[in-house]
C-alpha cells in the first residue's frame, strides 16, 4: 500500500517521492521523476540535461561505457580528462571506490565480461566521478531489468553519497511501486 511504499506527490513534471509513510524526508538528495509517457520523461530530461550540464553525472543505457576498456579506466577517464590527473593516482581512487561497493575484483575486467549490476556500478561511478556530481539516472531497471525494486539502487547512493551533490531517476509511473524502497 501507499504507505508503506511512501508518498508520491504530482506536480507539473512528473511524480515525485521525497517522503516516507511519516512524511520524513528520506534523502533530500534524491529526486524521483516519474512520468505516465515516453515523450514527457525524454523532454524532462533533456531539460535536466540542460539544467545541470557544467555537472552532469548521466546514468544511461543511451550513455554506455568504453567497451573496450577496463572497469576502473572507464570510470577514472572523468578524472583524467577533467582535473588531469595521474593514471596512478586516478587507478588508486577508483579502485578505493570500488572496494567501498564490494566491487574491487572487477576493476581489470571489460565492460563486455560485467554483469548487469556490475555494469550500472561502474556507470555510477563514472558519473559520481564529475566535480560535484548532479547524478541524472534514466530508467535504472532498464539497465539492470532482474531488479525487483530499488533497494540495491538506493544502498549504492548511500554508500557513494559523499561523491554526489543531487540525484534525478527518471522512470514510469507505473514503475512506482519498485521505488518504495529506495530509501532501505
Amino acid at each position: 500500500d501507499e504507505h508503506s511504499r511512501g508518498r508520491f506527490e504530482r506536480d507539473g513534471e512528473g511524480l515525485h517521492c521525497h517522503r516516507d509513510h511519516r512524511g520524513a524526508v528520506i534523502n533530500p538528495k534524491i529526486h524521483l521523476n516519474l512520468f505516465e509517457r515516453e515523450g514527457d520523461l525524454k523532454a524532462a530530461l533533456q531539460q535536466a540535461i540542460a539544467r545541470h550540464r557544467d555537472r552532469l553525472g548521466m546514468v544511461s543505457a543511451q550513455a554506455p561505457l568504453i567497451s573496450n576498456l577496463d572497469a576502473w579506466l572507464n570510470v577514472a577517464l572523468i578524472r583524467q580528462y577533467h582535473e588531469n590527473l595521474p593514471r596512478d593516482q586516478a587507478r588508486r581512487e577508483v579502485l578505493e571506490y570500488l572496494d567501498r561497493l564490494g566491487l574491487g575484483a572487477v576493476a581489470d575486467r571489460r565492460i563486455s565480461s560485467l554483469e548487469d549490476r556490475e555494469r550500472f556500478c561502474i556507470m555510477l561511478l563514472r558519473a559520481a566521478m564529475v566535480n560535484r556530481a548532479v547524478l541524472v539516472i534514466d530508467r535504472p531497471f532498464q539497465i539492470m531489468p532482474d531488479l525487483q525494486d530499488a533497494r540495491y539502487v538506493g544502498r549504492l547512493l548511500k554508500w557513494i553519497d559523499d561523491l554526489y551533490e543531487e540525484c534525478h531517476i527518471f522512470d514510469y509511473v507505473w514503475m512506482k511501486d519498485h521505488y518504495g524502497a529506495l530509501h532501505g
